[in-house]
C-alpha cells in the first residue's frame, strides 16, 4: 500500500538538485583534470549512475536531493530498496526510456502527476514508489 506519496513536482526539484549535486563538482573535477568534452560526459554519466543506484541503497531510499526535498524510494511494503530493486528502477527503466524514444519519460511524468499513488513507468518496473515517509 502507498502512503504518502510524492507528486511531480517535489520529484522534479529532487532530480534537479541531484543534477547539480553530481553535475557542478564532475565539471569543476574535469576541468582541473583536463578531461576532454568526450571524457568528461563518460565520466559524470558513470558517476551519476553510480550515484542514483548506490546512495538509495546505503541511505535508506534517499539521495540528496530527495533528502533535501524530504522524500525517498520505497519498496511497495515500505522497505527500502536493494541493489536489485535499484538496478531495476534505474537501468531497465532506462533501457525502456531508450526503446520508446522517450515516450516513457513523458508518459511517466502523467503518471506521477495524475495518478493517486504517484507512480511513475520506472516506480513499476521496480515495485517501489516515492514517499515522505521517514524511515523506521
Amino acid at each position: 500500500m502507498v502512503h504518502s506519496p510524492a507528486g511531480f513536482w517535489i520529484r522534479l526539484g529532487a532530480l534537479f538538485l541531484d543534477g547539480i549535486i553530481v553535475g557542478i563538482p564532475m565539471m569543476i573535477i574535469g576541468m582541473i583534470a583536463g578531461w576532454g568534452d568526450h571524457n568528461q560526459t563518460l565520466v559524470s554519466d558513470a558517476i551519476s549512475l553510480l550515484y542514483s543506484i548506490i546512495l538509495p541503497v546505503i541511505w535508506s531510499g534517499y539521495t540528496l536531493g530527495k533528502r533535501i526535498c524530504g522524500i525517498r524510494i520505497v519498496k511497495m511494503n515500505g522497505s527500502k530498496p536493494g541493489i536489485g530493486t535499484m538496478l531495476l528502477r534505474v537501468i531497465v527503466a532506462g533501457i525502456v526510456i531508450a526503446v520508446t524514444l522517450g515516450i516513457a519519460v513523458i508518459a511517466s511524468a502523467f503518471m506521477v502527476g495524475l495518478r493517486q499513488d504517484k507512480r511513475a513507468i520506472h516506480d513499476f518496473i521496480a515495485g517501489t514508489y516515492v514517499t515522505y515517509e521517514k524511515p523506521e
